[in-house]
């Protein structure tokens, strides 16, 4: 049992109003969280730079072959520990992470040690961008009109990364993101009426160089 078996509906603070409803709920994929928020990838290569860099100076000091891998490896439980603990942060955020998208609004529900939901309602909402990855998640980061604001450290790692000034509630790795993307487009539309959103082509690449498509509903 835990705190989440209270909430009246799974990941909302409340019942949902009258002439409300649900389009869409998910939560992040774990691994590409992991990559993406937690930096799993750059942690290990730092790692593996670290263990190169001390078995060759061991080596030009003199040491042979297998006293300099050995040196290297002394390395490795350091790198191990710190790999695992990122991957366990990333399950644990994704099992307590849940997005919610109904008729009138977003809803971030979020937190490993203290639990919080984020509401935030079409009518603050700027406008969404979608950055797509090649394995079919991808980042939607909201833009809140001014002089709305959440400040970044309540939203990490739900949030777009460096937006430290105006930060952007993301909802991180989401699965199928285009697919996701087009609902909420389709919601901010029927919110706003003829102002809609509108989706661009969503193309997807690699991490390091993914495009966005806006979703403006002014």
């Amino acid at each position: 049992m835990s705190e989440h078996d209270f909430e009246p509906v799974r990941g909302l603070p409340g019942e949902l109003p009258a002439g409300e409803r649900l389009i869409w709920q998910g939560a992040p994929d774990w691994w590409p969280l992991a990559q993406r928020a937690f930096h799993v990838r750059s942690v290990s290569a730092y790692f593996g730079v670290l263990m190169a860099w001390r078995g060759i100076a061991t080596a030009f000091e003199g040491a042979t072959f297998v006293a300099s891998v050995q040196s290297a490896l002394h390395v490795a439980p350091i790198a191990i520990a710190a790999v695992t603990l990122l991957c366990g942060l990333a399950i644990l955020t994704a099992r307590t992470s849940v997005y919610t998208i109904t008729t009138k609004r977003i809803v971030l529900r979020f937190g490993v040690a203290l639990p919080k939901a984020i509401n935030i309602p079409f009518t603050i909402i700027e406008n969404a961008a979608l950055k797509g990855f090649s394995d079919k998640t991808g980042d939607i980061a909201l833009t809140l009109t001014q002089p709305n604001k959440i400040a970044y450290f309540l939203l990490w790692p739900h949030a777009r990364p460096w937006k430290l000034a105006r930060p952007e509630p993301t909802m991180r790795a989401v699965a199928n993101a285009s697919v996701v993307a087009a609902r909420l487009a389709d919601a901010l539309k029927a919110a706003h009426g003829e102002r809609g959103a509108i989706i661009a082509p969503v193309q997807t690449s690699e991490p390091a160089a993914a495009p966005e498509a806006v979703l403006s509903p002014a």
